[in-house]
């Protein structure tokens, strides 16, 4: 875990150095880091290891991952309580989701398999293939956005779901790989950095990361030991304009604003 920390930490923190020690006029300054404010906590589904997040027509969808684990499901938010769920086929482990038209897609870790579901009845009615490893979906209105543990994002043409454009994501100035759940939030693209507290809000058009959203006050809160339980699941309600998190086996889900938000 410390090996993964710290490429990031290094990441936040060179750029700093290098601005004291008169570094070129071309250093990026740091982004900037906020911590959340709580607006509050609702129950989570402690059994569900939460890949992808996200709330379409008022709805709240999840879905978990693990091999002989995974499902993509619809939970009700008050209670936490699952209303209807699907099972993603054997022997593969479920990564994230998005919702596209009358559907829900999919994506697995590994093998290039992805499917489709129908919404609400979770109703599995395709598949779709890809390169690589899928970790997590968002969209823009215009594309799929793929995530894969990789500084790259890949916009995928939803008639296709081939490969529109590719982007690569710095922070300050430098490659950020681990890029995991993600939300498109009031024209940024947001991401859970794999194993570390923090959420980076990334310019769609340059891929800079603009800002860092430390949730390691929510992480504290939760208090689990295990390694692998960590941040993972965004999801914005662009009618309530209400930002939400979790992580994977957390007891809580957590809306969630910006201090900023506020300005």
């Amino acid at each position: 875990m410390i090996r993964v920390l710290l490429p990031l930490a290094l990441a936040f923190a060179l750029p700093a150095v290098a601005q004291q020690a008169s570094a070129p006029a071309a250093t990026p300054a740091p982004a900037p880091i906020e911590k959340p404010v709580l607006v509050h906590a609702y129950p989570h589904d402690t059994a569900a290891f939460t890949e992808g997040l996200l709330i379409t027509d008022g709805a709240m969808y999840e879905s978990t991952g693990r091999e002989g684990q995974s499902n993509i499901r619809q939970v009700d938010l008050a209670t936490g309580k699952t209303l209807r769920q699907a099972t993603v086929p054997d022997g593969l482990f479920g990564e994230g989701i998005v919702a596209w038209g009358p559907e829900l897609r999919s994506v697995t870790w590994h093998g290039g398999r992805g499917f489709r579901w129908s919404r609400p009845t979770l109703k599995r009615t395709g598949e779709w293939r890809y390169d690589g490893e899928g970790w997590a979906m968002t969209d823009d209105g215009r594309h799929i956005i793929l995530s894969d543990g990789t500084p790259r994002l890949r916009f995928l043409d939803p008639a296709t779901m081939k490969v529109a454009r590719t982007l690569d994501v710095t922070v300050n100035g430098r490659p950020l790989k681990y890029l995991n759940e993600l939300e498109y939030i009031n024209g940024q693209i947001w991401a859970n950095v794999w194993m570390t507290p923090y959420i980076v809000r990334i310019d769609p058009t340059t891929g800079v990361v603009a800002g860092v959203v430390d949730l390691s006050d929510l992480v504290n809160r939760v208090g689990l030991t295990d390694r692998d339980s960590v941040p993972n699941g965004i999801a914005y309600d662009r009618a309530k304009h209400r930002i939400f998190v979790t992580g994977k086996n957390w007891p809580e889900l957590f809306e969630i604003r910006l201090p900023s938000a506020a300005r």
